[in-house]
């Protein structure tokens, strides 16, 4: 039990050490995991320049729990108009391991050749979580083969589970969080097999 609750402690540290609306932020994770102890978890903090050269803060957290898979987003909004504040949104979803149906991590490896297994740290990793709740639909003209057919054939395309991508790269976030995020999608894939066997 006291590792649960070093863990949890851990986690509150990892926000208030992103300096990203700590209470805030760790006030709806903490709504979210309820009276449940975490396992596991990654803090990712993230800036994007908009094209008014305004600077816009992102907080995502994921957390899982013996039980379930939590996901916070906060999102910080620049003032409207001069004077007023900026205001920030928070999203959080707990999802129970059983409906997770997809945990993906692609890894981005420079000079694959010199690759050694368990040594090197990829240079970026993209997790993606699919719980059925969103899908990205892709869609293409269908084509029959014949290069001079101008006849309508429809449409082909794929719908894909993209309930939530996380890209972290060593450039933008350091090697630690591409090996905390690459841990992170271990504990959640072993938690998810557990829950379906």
């Amino acid at each position: 039990m006291t590792e649960t609750r070093v863990m949890t402690e851990d986690l509150r540290l990892a926000i208030e050490r992103s300096g990203y609306y700590p209470g805030l932020v760790t006030d709806a994770v903490h709504f979210a995991l309820g009276a449940e102890p975490v396992t596991a978890f990654f803090v990712h903090h993230d800036a994007i320049f908009d094209p008014g050269m305004e600077v816009r803060r992102h907080m995502s957290v994921l957390a899982l729990t013996p039980t379930r898979l939590v996901y916070s987003h906060t999102d910080e909004h620049p003032a409207d108009e001069p004077g007023t504040r900026p205001r920030a949104e928070t999203s959080t979803e707990a999802i129970r391991f059983s409906r997770v149906s997809s945990v993906a991590l692609t890894r981005v490896v420079q000079d694959p050749a010199s690759y050694v297994p368990g040594v090197t740290v990829p240079a970026e990793v993209m997790l993606t979580i699919g719980w059925n709740v969103l899908s990205h639909l892709e869609l293409e003209p269908a084509h029959c083969g014949d290069e001079s057919c101008e006849a309508d054939h429809g449409y082909l395309g794929t719908v894909t589970a993209d309930d939530l991508t996380l890209r972290v790269s060593e450039a933008a976030d350091g090697q630690d969080a591409v090996r905390q995020l690459m841990q992170f999608a271990t504990a959640l894939s072993d938690a998810t097999a557990r829950a379906a066997g």
